[in-house]
């Protein structure tokens, strides 16, 4: 598959997906960063805003596989990898699959489990396999996890570590409809009792493969490379930021680069590929001071005032 096709390919997915899912373009073109540059998405907002809805239509849109699993206080890692269950007729143990093992996860609420929990799901992120008695299982490809968490509730949730922040592509929330979304939404309530809009497979699993190998035909010019180096630079020594972007957020920065250029159908990043992602792959990877935390700055701030200071290339 060559750039225009797999542009035209994720145009079909977000249009279908926009015939069930009320929300910006943008939002949606977000996720699919996350797919095209073979990684994961972290929602972050307030409930009722359609998170759960999102995720499953982008994995029937994509013709994937998908799973839910609503992670709470007492969810064990065995209740999301898996564990071994004795077979008495075969007199041994059988490996019982956990609801992990599907090509689009969703990880409800990602900060009510314990720390134990969350981290079954770093070797699943990184790797693509879980280990479960010192056995190791791997995941259907492609294996894509798409977690939520509600900011505004704090009581009983585990704040989820920088280590597995830092395994997110892209972080971003759907936000409130605009004034015609929510009476779309409206709407829908009335003639609840019609067939509600349905989203159908537009791609199969092999294709949706395909497509997540043509950003590495995407041109990035050395130029640019020097840029986003510097953009993760800047944010490590910024006096507001305590811990800036890390190497493997750079190298997600390029990846989420080469992605926006396919969705646009072309063959090269642009300075602008890179700004325009940028804010969505780097702020959730930014640890700030505890004097910025007081005065309450904004991760998405920082990487504003670092895109302004940093010269942009000129590409020809």
């Amino acid at each position: 598959m060559d750039i225009p096709e797999a542009s035209e390919a994720c145009s079909s997915v977000l249009a279908e997906v926009s015939k069930a899912v009320i929300a910006e373009q943008e939002f949606l073109e977000r996720i699919m960063l996350g797919v095209l540059s073979r990684g994961h998405v972290l929602l972050e907002d307030v409930p009722g805003t359609g998170k759960t809805l999102s995720a499953r239509s982008v994995a029937t849109a994509l013709g994937l596989s998908f799973s839910r699993v609503q992670f709470t206080p007492d969810l064990l890692p065995s209740d999301v990898t898996g564990t071994n269950i004795f077979n008495e007729r075969e007199q041994s143990f059988e490996f019982s699959e956990g609801p992990i093992f599907a090509n689009v996860v969703l990880a409800d609420e990602i900060n009510r489990a314990p720390p134990k929990t969350q981290a079954a799901l770093l070797e699943a992120m990184e790797e693509g396999q879980v280990t479960v008695d010192g056995e190791t299982h791997e995941l259907p490809k492609p294996f894509f996890v798409i977690a939520t968490q509600n900011p505004v509730e704090s009581e009983g949730t585990f704040p989820l570590p920088e280590a597995q922040i830092d395994r997110f592509v892209v972080k971003t929330s759907i936000g409130y409809p605009d004034s015609d979304g929510e009476v779309e939404l409206l709407r829908r309530r009335v003639g609840r009792e019609a067939r509600s809009p349905s989203v159908g497979s537009v791609l199969s699993r092999e294709e949706v493969m395909d497509v997540r190998l043509v950003p590495e035909d995407v041109r990035v010019d050395e130029d640019l490379l020097h840029y986003m180096a510097d953009i993760a630079r800047t944010t490590r020594n910024d006096r507001r930021v305590d811990v800036g972007v890390s190497p493997r957020g750079t190298q997600r920065l390029l990846e989420a680069s080469r992605a926006r250029a396919v969705l646009s159908g072309r063959e090269f990043v642009t300075p602008d590929d890179v700004k325009r992602v940028s804010p969505a792959v780097l702020a959730h990877r930014l640890v700030l001071t505890p004097d910025a935390q007081v005065n309450d700055v904004a991760k998405a701030d920082v990487v504003s005032d670092v895109l302004e200071r940093v010269e942009v290339p000129t590409i020809e």
